[in-house]
């Protein structure tokens, strides 16, 4: 037993050994592992550190001092300008004065004696910073690395660029003296405003071309430029500016370059009191450029310095058009509107875009202002107005035609309206025009209408419409109704520019831009853009087709181009302080503003005309030689003929007049199907009779009428044999009893139907002849005492005495007259023509004239005196 139990105490010890041997032997191989590949990694590391550091690019000694200009070519290809070749001034370590040294060394590299290229405490400093206030705190190069960065480099941050920047900058503290790398630097570097080196800095903003004359607080602000040359340049933000200055001239107190008292006076100095303002640069298209700049900065990012990267850019420019523009936005004597532009305040700004591409031909920024890039506000594209009435195509009656499909005939009631809210809406002249169609209401810009085509279509597909033509809908919160006429989505030329465009484009879409592509060595980059569908070819077409009129006779005939399809729009805001004129043909789209940006003057006189007339001159000045094409029906919209003012739209019978049918555009499927029968002839009346009561001695005229009687009246003539008809009455009743009918006559009586509101329209007239017989003599008359004084004699002669009254004698008739006619020679019928055989009647008055309607009696008509004066 105890032999047993010894072995089996053994075996557990045995066991335990060995899982102990085993622990052991585990941790080691791990460890070896861990080093093993410790080693390979630091291996492959430095292997990749030694290989990016061989592959970096040489030192080359011209351009370690000079930038490396970027190349700026315009559409065609040809070279416009050499940026980063224009402002610059080379100096020697000597043209540096101390103060200068001292204010960029304390700024830029307070170790910049001692290191060798690499300042370690300075790397360590910006990690911490980095880790415990945030990536991007603090940089970590020193004066060298800058040198090297801005020469041979490439601006990305990759850990590759950073390996090579670090290696060159030690071979080139091994190559060059400190003060060598110091004149580098300050050669080279970037000073804003296009301006490079620190010469040509001092001459920009100061005036002087000798470093030797520079003061602290000069030294001290081209010190502090460099690190943020567009948020430091002093003729754009001067607070900025100052705030930068006083934070070197802390910098110097702080390593011991200035005393304390000397920095405090130096912040005294306004960097106003310092900045001339009289340097005119030399590089051309500066407006267009500064655009051509923000493309590239936003497009490739801030660590892509355009003035010495060596770029190429090509861009879409048109010198054509771009020097236009310049002419008109000048006050050379060559300016056809200089006489406009008579008070200072007054600025303006345009925008000429490639309607087909969105490619931007030319930029005018600002009305007389400095030539050079950021040399003053560009005011085509930083910045945007009220834009008025240009508004109404986009948030009115597009959306309009987009979502609901209505025609250009659609109808809107030009009266008395208000906001949602309950506020007023006026036109601009205070007066209302009533019912008429969309392209009236467009044409006459009637700001009712649009706020009704907006309010029906709603603000989001309005907001939404909008968005897709690229305008700033949603930097201004939506849309509201008061944009319906340019309320308060405020865009800028180039905006208004690419919209419009879109609608001679068929719809469809392109962001203005002013780039085409960068190179940049073997990289090249595409900036042109995708092409999106904004709207239908059938809204597109609707609008230019309405546009058009806008041109041809409604508010924008000053800025008509003969001879050229164009399509436009006005718009001037509230108070006269903006005005606009955006158009375009198929080839170019054109906007321009005109107003007072920096106070709240109001146009004068025909100031508001500029926008139309820079408009009319640039488009007829780059289109001429161009073929011009008109705009394209789509097969979306037919051409409808509609009788006027239907509501809704009918379609004109054979009766409307031609003169009442106007051709307006309809969305295939929506054009009129009805009718209209307002023009329809009338149906004539039936079984029309004419009876004689002779104990009455008049005629009853009856008739009857199978249409509609609503609107009808009867119309009813008369005359004798052988005469003109004339009318004697107008009645709605199908009866009429006709008075005083002369006996031994042939009377014809005719009745029309008429319409009641429009007299034009009238049935075939009906006929009825009616033989009235002679009236039987009584054998007493010649015995029976007259009451007048007319007196007949045997053979037919008589005489009146004027008074109408009297019964003939003798063997004719011989009755007084009206007046005091003497007597007739005749068969004695003609004593007198007028005077009643009763002797009790007075002379009847004359028939109606032609035209004249007379009134409707009732049932009864007088026509004794016509057939008197018809026989």
């Amino acid at each position: 037993m105890a032999d047993q139990s010894q072995s089996r105490m053994q075996r557990r010890q045995q066991k335990k050994q060995n899982k102990q041997g085993k622990t052991k032997w585990n941790w080691k191989r791990i460890l070896i592992i861990f080093a093993i590949i410790g080693g390979v990694l630091f291996a492959g590391v430095a292997g990749t550190f030694a290989v990016w550091a061989a592959g970096a690019p040489s030192l080359d000694a011209a351009n370690l001092s000079d930038p490396l200009s970027s190349k700026i070519y315009d559409r065609e290809g040809n070279l416009i300008a050499d940026l980063g070749s224009q402002k610059r001034t080379k100096i020697e370590y000597d043209d540096i004065p101390q103060v200068l040294e001292d204010a960029v060394i304390a700024t830029e590299d307070a170790r910049f004696r001692s290191h060798f290229g690499i300042d370690f405490q300075r790397i360590l400093a910006a990690v911490w910073a980095n880790v415990t206030e945030g990536f991007g705190a603090e940089g970590a190069s020193t004066i060298t690395q800058q040198v090297v960065k801005n020469a041979v480099l490439s601006q990305d941050k990759r850990l590759k660029r950073k390996v090579q920047e670090q290696w060159l900058a030690m071979k080139l503290e091994r190559k060059y003296s400190k003060n060598d790398i110091l004149t580098m630097y300050l050669n080279k570097i970037h000073y804003g405003n296009s301006t490079y080196g620190v010469a040509k800095a001092a001459e920009v903003y100061f005036g002087k071309k000798d470093l030797s004359k520079l003061t602290l607080p000069e030294a001290a602000l081209l010190a502090g430029i460099p690190q943020l040359p567009n948020v430091y340049d002093p003729t754009k933000n001067p607070e900025k500016a100052q705030e930068r200055k006083n934070v070197v001239l802390d910098l110097m107190v702080q390593h011991g370059k200035i005393s304390e008292k000397k920095a405090e006076k130096a912040k005294k100095v306004h960097v106003n009191e310092l900045v001339v303002e009289d340097y005119e640069s030399d590089i051309p298209y500066g407006d267009f450029l500064e655009k051509v700049v923000k493309e590239v900065k936003n497009k490739m990012g801030d660590e892509v310095d355009i003035y010495q990267d060596g770029l190429k850019i090509y861009t879409t420019l048109d010198p054509k058009a771009q020097k236009q523009v310049e002419l008109l936005l000048s006050d050379s004597e060559n300016n056809p509107l200089r006489g406009y532009f008579n008070n200072e305040e007054l600025q303006s700004a345009l925008s000429v875009v490639d309607t087909k591409t969105g490619e931007i031909l030319a930029l005018g920024g600002q009305y007389n202002g400095k030539e050079g890039i950021g040399a003053d506000y560009n005011y085509a594209f930083q910045d945007g107005f009220q834009p008025g009435s240009t508004m109404k195509p986009i948030m009115s009656y597009g959306p309009l035609i987009e979502n609901k499909k209505r025609s250009t005939y659609y109808q809107f009631n030009d009266a008395d309206h208000e906001y949602s809210d309950g506020t007023d809406i006026s036109n601009w002249d205070n007066s209302y025009r009533g019912w008429n169609t969309m392209r009236y209401h467009l044409a006459y810009s009637r700001n009712i209408p649009a706020l009704k085509a907006l309010q029906e279509v709603g603000t989001d597909k309005a907001a939404e419409f909008a968005e897709k033509l690229g305008l700033p809908v949603s930097k201004y919160n939506g849309v509201y109704e008061s944009d319906a006429i340019g309320g308060h989505i405020e865009p800028n030329t180039v905006q208004m520019a690419g919209a419009y465009a879109a609608f001679g484009n068929q719809g469809i879409f392109n962001k203005p831009h002013a780039v085409k592509k960068v190179v940049m060595g073997d990289k090249e980059v595409d900036f042109s853009e995708e092409p999106t569908v904004a709207m239908s070819k059938y809204t597109a077409y609707m609008i230019s087709d309405m546009l058009k009129d806008v041109v041809q006779y409604g508010t924008g005939t000053d800025a008509n181009v003969s001879g050229l399809p164009l399509a436009g729009k006005t718009g001037t805001t509230n108070g006269n302080q903006d005005a606009w004129f955006s158009g375009y043909t198929t080839n170019y789209s054109i906007s321009v503003w005109t107003g007072y940006p920096k106070s709240s003057d109001s146009l004068e006189g025909n100031q508001d005309d500029i926008p139309k007339l820079m408009f009319k001159n640039i488009m007829q000045h780059i289109s001429q030689g161009v073929e011009t094409k008109d705009f394209v029906k789509p097969d979306s919209v037919v051409e409808v003929g509609v009788e006027k003012g239907t509501r809704p739209a009918k379609l004109p019978s054979e009766f409307t007049p031609e003169d009442q049918i106007i051709n307006e555009l309809f969305v295939k499927g929506q054009e009129p199907e009805k009718v209209s029968e307002k023009y329809d002839q009338i149906d004539p009346v039936s079984e029309l009779k004419a009876e004689y009561n002779e104990q009455e001695k008049a005629v009853d005229l009856s008739w009857n009428y199978d249409g509609e009687a609503e609107n009808i009246k009867f119309e009813v003539k008369a005359g004798i044999e052988n005469s003109d008809l004339q009318v004697i009455t107008n009645t709605q009743n199908k009866q009429v009893k006709v008075t005083d009918i002369r006996p031994g006559s042939k009377v014809i009586f005719e009745v029309t139907a008429v319409h009641t509101d429009d007299s034009e329209n009238r049935s075939e007239p009906q006929r009825v002849e009616l033989e009235i017989p002679e009236e039987e003599e009584d054998p007493f008359d010649d015995m029976l005492p007259g009451e007048g004084n007319g007196n007949g004699n045997g053979n037919g002669n008589g005489n009146g005495n004027g008074n109408g009254n009297g019964n003939g004698n003798g063997n004719d008739e011989g009755n007084g007259n009206e007046g005091d006619d003497q007597q007739d020679d005749g068969d004695g019928e003609n004593g007198s023509d007028n005077g009643s055989e009763d002797g009790n009647e007075e002379g009847p008055t004359d028939p109606p004239q032609d035209g004249e309607s007379p009134p409707d009696d009732g049932q009864t008509a007088q026509i004794d005196g016509l057939m008197r004066r018809a026989g």
